[in-house]
């Protein structure tokens, strides 16, 4: 852990914009993914049977480090975040849906599967998305917000209870 905060803390000091410290972030876990082990408790590696379990690890002024543990379908709700993340899969599936906000409704944009081993990176605006770990396995997934959550005590920005339309029924965006 203290490699994963001296490097983080050096990427977020060179006070880049949101959007480039998240990739450099990614980066740096793309190359140094801790394993499960190291961070969690076997019994923390269980998971909880009443829903995902996300747990700050440390935080600090201008990050914090979170680790993600789903079991096999546990999901979020459609949300957005205060800040950048980068994360980093190391178990599970990661199965993301991004949307777009149309005002009265949400449009699905994109679907992608974040496999062991999938590092990525982004930053608002633009970051609405749902998560499900669609794997037979408990997932874990560590992430790295550009926010003290020792604060707010949650990344998420936003909850979205709007209705979803596809792409092609809402027409051009």
């Amino acid at each position: 852990m203290d490699k994963l905060l001296r490097s983080i803390r050096d990427i977020t000091g060179q006070r880049l914009d949101p959007r480039h410290t998240a990739f450099a972030v990614a980066d740096f876990l793309r190359a140094n993914l801790p394993d499960p082990a190291d961070l969690l408790t076997p019994e923390e590696r269980r998971g909880d049977p009443g829903g995902y379990v996300s747990t700050v690890r440390h935080a600090e002024k201008d990050f914090s480090i979170v680790t993600v543990v789903w079991r096999p379908g546990q999901e979020t709700v459609i949300h957005d975040h205060v800040a950048w993340c980068a994360f980093g899969v190391l178990s599970g599936n990661e199965h993301e849906t991004l949307y777009r906000d149309m005002g009265d409704h949400l449009v699905e944009i994109g679907r992608t599967d974040n496999p062991p081993g999938d590092v990525s990176g982004f930053a608002p605006p633009g970051d609405i998305h749902k998560v499900v770990n669609t794997s037979a396995e408990i997932g874990v997934s560590l992430h790295v917000y550009g926010a003290d959550l020792s604060l707010s005590g949650t990344s998420v920005r936003r909850v979205y209870d709007l209705p979803v339309r596809s792409l092609a029924a809402s027409g051009p965006a």
